[in-house]
């Protein structure tokens, strides 16, 4: 864990639980595409920019979830570098209060207030501010998050964060979190036909070619939606519906596990909802979804 690979002559990435980036500008000065989970994932960042003699310029984020973000605020003290990430991502970043805030939809209790569901504040300017480095392409994959954004290298290796997910994390989660079905299907269109030299999705294997990858993507977030109209059939409030998935793919329910799957079941059910599919209705003060 904590690996470096040579991904391109000026290209790596660090094998860890959310896969680190690292473009080479100079023989001296490199760019982080992301910074880990939390403080200790900055000091093992840090020693491997240590051991090859490396300063860090910046800091490239795709996403604001705490897993991407979590070593923005010890490697921006210590090396007092910026960091960027794309429109809501960038105030999610300054902000991450806001993040289980989004996922619980209201204050959350201090169970969602760690350091999976929220990092330590980092500063963090938009893409478009001019110390953004020119030569690395910005790629928008929306979806999974608000402004999710991907990043190419100059040696055409493409950082796609968390628009696809590894076989193995489909089959264990069976209900892997999203923000918006349809911007999440259309970036999967969008990468099925993306050409590079190498692709690094965060939490699957690198590979030259993805296509499989993101069709066995695709099938399980379509999986999901037929599940959950399936479940409609009947009128249901959320919390049946909520408790009838998680018994269907064998989950267990936990406070993290509520939020991000029940986030993701209601990003689902307005997606089925705008789409005509679903409709609602409401019958002794609450609301019901039902199959159209």
């Amino acid at each position: 864990m904590y690996e470096l690979v040579q991904a391109g002559d000026n290209t790596f990435y660090i094998h860890c639980p959310a896969k680190i980036g690292i473009w080479r500008e100079t023989e001296t000065d490199v760019y982080l595409i992301d910074s880990g989970n939390d403080k200790d994932a900055g000091r093992k960042v840090r020693q491997i920019l240590d051991r090859n003699g490396w300063r860090l310029r910046g800091i490239l984020n795709t996403h604001s979830n705490a897993d991407h973000i979590g070593g923005n605020h010890y490697l921006q003290g210590q090396y007092g570098c910026p960091a960027f990430a794309a429109g809501a991502e960038a105030a999610l970043t300054r902000y991450p209060l806001l993040e289980p805030t989004v996922l619980w939809g209201g204050c959350p209790f201090k169970e969602l207030r760690n350091k999976f569901l929220m990092a330590q504040e980092s500063d963090a300017r938009e893409l478009t501010d001019p110390a953004f480095p020119a030569a690395v392409g910005v790629i928008p994959l929306p979806g999974h998050f608000v402004d999710m954004v991907g990043f190419r290298t100059p040696d055409d290796v493409v950082f796609l964060a968390d628009c696809v997910a590894s076989p193995a994390t489909l089959t264990k989660y069976g209900v892997t979190f999203l923000y918006d079905i349809a911007a999440q299907l259309e970036t999967l269109d969008q990468v099925e036909r993306m050409e590079a030299a190498l692709f690094v999705p965060a939490h699957a294997d690198a590979a030259t070619d993805v296509q499989e990858l993101v069709r066995l993507n695709r099938d399980k977030t379509l999986e999901i939606a037929d599940t959950l109209l399936a479940l409609c059939e009947t009128p249901r409030i959320f919390e049946d519906i909520l408790q009838k998935l998680f018994v269907q793919y064998q989950l267990t329910m936990n406070a993290a596990q509520y939020v991000l799957v029940g986030s993701t079941v209601r990003s689902y059910l307005s997606w089925l909802k705008d789409t005509g599919r679903l409709d609602i209705r409401f019958e002794d003060n609450r609301m019901l979804f039902a199959r159209v």
